[in-house]
C-alpha cells in the first residue's frame, strides 16, 4: 500500500523539521545554514552507498571540501557555541542526510506524481504532530498562549501563518520536482547556494550573527556551492561526442536489422522456388 510505503520518508522528513527548528531555537542562524553546507558530503557518501551512484569526480569532492572547509572555518569563530546547540546541530546533519538520500529513492521507486507525493508528505507528517505536542510539552504552551492572548484569530496573526502554508506548498512542490530531475546530492547543494540571500538579510536584521571571519567561511561554503555546480556540469563537446556516438550506434542498428531483413527475405525467396 501506498501510504505504508511512503511513512518512512514522512517521519523522516518530519524529523529533520524538528531538529531543523530545535537547532534554530538554540543557535544562530549562521551556525544552522554552516550545518546546512555541511549535509552534501554526507549525502554524497550515501548516495553512491545506498543508492548506487557513481562516486562523486575529484572535483566534485574539491567543491563538497570546499564548502566544509568554510564550515570549519566559521565553527572555530562561534562566539555562542554551546553543547545544547551542537547538539541539535550533529542530530540535523544526521536527520537532513537520511531525509535526502532516503526521499530520492522513494522518488525514483513509487510511482506518484509530484502532488501526490506533496500529498502523502505533509499530510502523514501532520498526523505525527500530536506526538510532538506530548512529548515536547508544546500542548501546555499552546493552551497557554490561546488563554493568554485574545488576537490569536486576529488577522495579523492569520495572515502570516496562511502566507508560511502557501510558501510551504509551493517548497513542497517544487522540492519534490527537483528531486525527481537532479541528484540527491545536487538536490542538497541548491538549498546551499540559497542561502546567501539569509546570510544578507541575517546580518543586516538581527544582532545575533557570526563575526567577519566567520561570514568570510559562509561565503566560502557559498564558492563551494558554485564549484559543486560547475564540477557536474557537463561540457558542450562531451555531449556533442555523446549524440554523435548515439546517432552511429543507431545507424548500425539500422545496417545491421537491413541487412538481416535482407537475408530473410533471400531465404523466403530461395524456399519458395524450391518448392
Amino acid at each position: 500500500m501506498t501510504m505504508w510505503r511512503f511513512l518512512p520518508a514522512a517521519v523522516i522528513f518530519y524529523l529533520s523539521l524538528f531538529t531543523n527548528s530545535e537547532l534554530l531555537l538554540h543557535a544562530n542562524v549562521d551556525t544552522f545554514i554552516v550545518f546546512r553546507s555541511a549535509v552534501p558530503i554526507f549525502v554524497a557518501i550515501g548516495e553512491s552507498v545506498f543508492l548506487h551512484r557513481p562516486w562523486p569526480s575529484l572535483k566534485t569532492w574539491a567543491s563538497l571540501g570546499t564548502i566544509f572547509a568554510g564550515s570549519v572555518l566559521y565553527v572555530a569563530t562561534d562566539y555562542q557555541f554551546t553543547f545544547a546547540a551542537y547538539m541539535w546541530a550533529v542530530a540535523y546533519l544526521v536527520s537532513m542526510t537520511i531525509d535526502f538520500v532516503y526521499i530520492k529513492h522513494v522518488v525514483t521507486t513509487i510511482e506518484l506524481n509530484t502532488w501526490g507525493l506533496v500529498l502523502y508528505n505533509n499530510i502523514e507528517a501532520l498526523l505525527l504532530f500530536p506526538l510532538e505536542l506530548l512529548i515536547m510539552g508544546e500542548l501546555k504552551k499552546i493552551q497557554h498562549e490561546i488563554t493568554d492572548e485574545s488576537d490569536w484569530h486576529s488577522f495579523p496573526v492569520v495572515l502570516p501563518v496562511a502566507l508560511s502554508c502557501l510558501f510551504g506548498l509551493a517548497i513542497s512542490f517544487f522540492g519534490f520536482s527537483c528531486r525527481r530531475a537532479i541528484s540527491a546530492t545536487g538536490f542538497t547543494v541548491l538549498g546551499i547556494v540559497n542561502k546567501l540571500l539569509t546570510v544578507m538579510i541575517n546580518l543586516v536584521i538581527w544582532d545575533k550573527h557570526s563575526t567577519w571571519v566567520g561570514t568570510v567561511g559562509l561565503l566560502i561554503c557559498m564558492l563551494g556551492g558554485v564549484m559543486y555546480q560547475q564540477s557536474t556540469s557537463k561540457p558542450k563537446a562531451a555531449i556533442q561526442e555523446t549524440t554523435q556516438e548515439d546517432e552511429e550506434q543507431l545507424k548500425l542498428l539500422e545496417m545491421q536489422v537491413n541487412s538481416e531483413t535482407n537475408i530473410s527475405d533471400t531465404e523466403i525467396n530461395k524456399s519458395r522456388e524450391g518448392n
